[in-house]
């Protein structure tokens, strides 16, 4: 029954991560604490003009993680640059052990006006159910992600 859990939650997320991927609107990477991992390939894709979805990929740690996060509060700060946003959603680790869980996010970035580059700061606390339950609030990252319109 788990082999058959792992397997269908492999498939589920990256047929749906894979689906959204073609509607990337920015792509990157992601430095820090990743579900295990250290580096993931980190997209964003936008649901309309204050919502998106913010995904990623990670690798290494003994496998493979998958986050895709639900941002729908997503505001600039004033009249600046800068945005924050807040968001949650299901997070995945294929490895040893397995987990499957939901995290949440808090964070802020900087849209250069005339350079499509975006650089974020985030917060990450994990609520892993499967295999084992923890909690870990230990989830900081640093965002860098391109611009594709």
């Amino acid at each position: 029954m788990m082999k058959f859990l792992k397997i269908s939650s492999l498939v589920l997320f990256l047929g749906f991560f894979a689906a959204l991927e073609s509607q990337a609107q920015e792509v990157g990477l992601r430095f820090g604490n990743v579900n295990g991992n250290n580096v993931a390939l980190d997209a964003v894709f936008a649901l309309g003009e204050f919502s998106r979805v913010h995904g990623d990929l990670s690798f290494g740690g003994g496998g493979a993680g998958i986050d895709l996060l639900w941002n729908p509060i997503y505001r600039p700060i004033s009249d600046s640059e800068f945005n924050y946003y807040l968001g949650f959603g299901p997070s995945l680790f294929l490895g040893d052990p397995f987990k499957l869980g939901a995290a949440g996010e808090i964070g802020a970035e900087y849209e250069f006006p005339d350079f499509p580059l975006i650089v974020g700061l985030d917060w990450r606390p994990y609520f892993i159910l499967i295999e084992n339950t923890t909690f870990d609030a230990g989830g900081f990252g640093l965002n860098i992600r391109w611009r594709l319109n």
